[in-house]
């Protein structure tokens, strides 16, 4: 075999080897990431909920579907509250489509979450650090539930809006993480 034809060979090898590993890294990163960061369903849900009601808002988004490692889900819950029709409508998006929209009764007025809040996979970090500390770093807890409002466990300063990220551990009480989702710094946490 000719040398320059030697290496040729070796070079497409090599590079058919480092592209298999690549691929390969890759479909392992896609499957422990099956979901979305919340953000992503946030724009279908908007429009939607405009075209519901012009003066509807975003009040509360909550994961309908378990939250990988990485703070993404296969389907997140926004839910929009109209103050001229005094009324509230989910919308729960997977795969960037809305999969369900439903109108809730009563009267529920709330407050809009502020705009600019971090994402989920940003929020997840921060209260997974505060997990860590509380369960210690070998601990099995696993997160059962992310949600960001403003006010939902009301505490000195209800207001801003928050993430709380839920951690349930076998034979433990629950741990509870609410992060600021503007600065991204853990607010408080407790067990309940």
């Amino acid at each position: 075999m000719h040398p320059n034809r030697f290496s040729l060979g070796i070079a497409l090898l090599t590079g058919a080897l480092l592209t298999g590993a690549l691929l390969l890294a890759a479909n392992a990163y896609a499957r422990d990431r099956q979901g979305v960061a919340a953000h992503d369903g946030l724009s279908l849900a908007t429009a939607a909920a405009q075209t519901w009601a012009a003066d509807g808002f975003l009040v509360y988004l909550e994961n309908d579907e378990p939250v990988d490692a990485h703070g993404a889900a296969g389907r997140w819950g926004y839910l929009f509250y109209s103050p001229s029709l005094d009324r509230a409508r989910a919308y729960s998006v997977r795969d960037g489509r809305i999969v369900t929209a439903q109108d809730l009764g009563g009267h529920m007025p709330a407050p809009p979450v502020h705009a600019g809040w971090i994402d989920s996979d940003a929020a997840r970090r921060a209260a997974d650090a505060e997990a860590a500390r509380v369960f210690g770093r070998h601990a099995t807890a696993e997160v059962a539930t992310m949600l960001l409002a403003r006010g939902a466990f009301g505490d000195a300063d209800p207001d801003p809006t928050s993430w709380t990220v839920v951690y349930h551990a076998p034979g433990a009480a629950s741990l509870f993480v609410t992060v600021d989702a503007i600065t991204g710094a853990v607010r408080r946490s407790w067990r309940g």
